[in-house]
């Protein structure tokens, strides 16, 4: 039997340098105050650390200090916390995303880990670790260059709200499909819908805002793209054996970009749409059928009038493709 490995160890190769300062050392060889340090170490959402123990390497001063030399100027410290507490959020999400995968790849589902799968699990990270960072890097520049190019062309700087096509795309039945499924196998099935959604979304050059398990967010500047995306999806989604199908709810006006989210009532009236669509089907809001009205690839079929909660009654329109294909 393999013995397990040492988590001192794995938490210095992970952190590239060894664990030699405790959090006083730290903070002093980086030459910042105390509360600024705490500050920071929260938002990048890092648990409290006894005062004797040592948990801090060389990269964590460099870091520490770093960022206190950018907390002045035109970019005081409360931007910089709260654009820190952004890389903290998203990077706690990504690196348990990541193990999650390892261990799936190298354990027995019915099982807890053993010490061989750790070791092999440490073992590919010791090896993957330095050509993931440089990728990790390049992926954020180039979601930056595309998040700054939307900005410029889309954004008018006196309104901090824009025009946008708002979509939901939600699995049928999860509900009663989790009750059905182990841990392991609805795990599964989420990431497959995660990855058929935000693969349809990228294809077309909308945005992924967020993914909450049975249900995606996704943006998109025209009508047109925020159409082909739903439908696509819908598409994907039913000929991919082993989801369920979705239901689709869209909507297109002003929304407020915040945070890498969206707000308004335009993402209110997608959301309630999402909940009257038929298993496979896509409903629309009249603003977005106004849009696509005379756009030969679609066809939009107006239905009953409904009253949603909070929004009144509100007319949907089911989109469909021409029957020609698609446009």
């Amino acid at each position: 039997m393999t013995d397990a490995p040492d988590p001192r160890r794995l938490e210095e190769l992970l952190l590239g340098g060894e664990l030699r300062y405790t959090s006083a050392d730290a903070i002093e060889a980086a030459g910042v105050s105390e509360e600024f340090a705490r500050r920071l170490w929260r938002a990048l959402g890092f648990p409290h650390v006894p005062d004797e123990m040592t948990a801090f390497t060389e990269g964590d001063v460099a870091a520490l200090a770093k960022v206190a030399e950018r907390a002045g100027g035109v970019i005081d410290e409360e931007i910089v916390l709260r654009m820190v507490r952004a890389v903290g959020q998203t990077m706690a999400r990504l690196a348990k995303w990541q193990v999650d995968i390892l261990v799936e790849a190298f354990t027995d589902p019915l099982e807890p880990p053993d010490p061989e799968a750790l070791g092999l699990i440490m073992a590919n990270a010791e090896f993957h670790i330095a050509e993931l960072e440089p990728l990790i890097v390049h992926a954020w520049r180039r979601q930056l260059a595309a998040a700054g190019t939307r900005l410029l062309t889309t954004q008018d700087l006196d309104d901090p709200t824009t025009r946008a096509a708002i979509g939901f795309a939600d699995l049928v039945a999860f509900t009663r499909t989790s009750r059905d499924l182990d841990e392991r196998r609805l795990g599964r099935l989420v990431e497959r819908f995660e990855e058929t959604a935000s693969d349809v979304v990228a294809e077309h050059g909308g945005r992924l805002v967020k993914t909450l398990g049975d249900e995606v967010l996704f943006s998109a500047e025209t009508a047109r793209t925020g159409a082909e995306i739903g439908l696509s999806i819908a598409e994907a989604v039913r000929d991919h054996a082993g989801i369920p199908d979705v239901r689709v709810g869209m909507a297109y006006g002003p929304v407020l970009p915040l945070r890498g989210d969206v707000f308004g009532t335009t993402v209110n009236l997608a959301s309630r749409l999402t909940t009257m669509a038929r298993p496979g089907s896509a409903l629309v809001d009249a603003g977005l059928a106004a849009e696509l009205r005379d756009d030969e690839a679609y066809t939009l079929t107006r239905i009953n009038r409904r009253r949603a909660h909070g929004l009144g009654l509100i007319q949907p329109y089911v989109l469909r493709r021409q029957a020609t294909g698609r446009g």
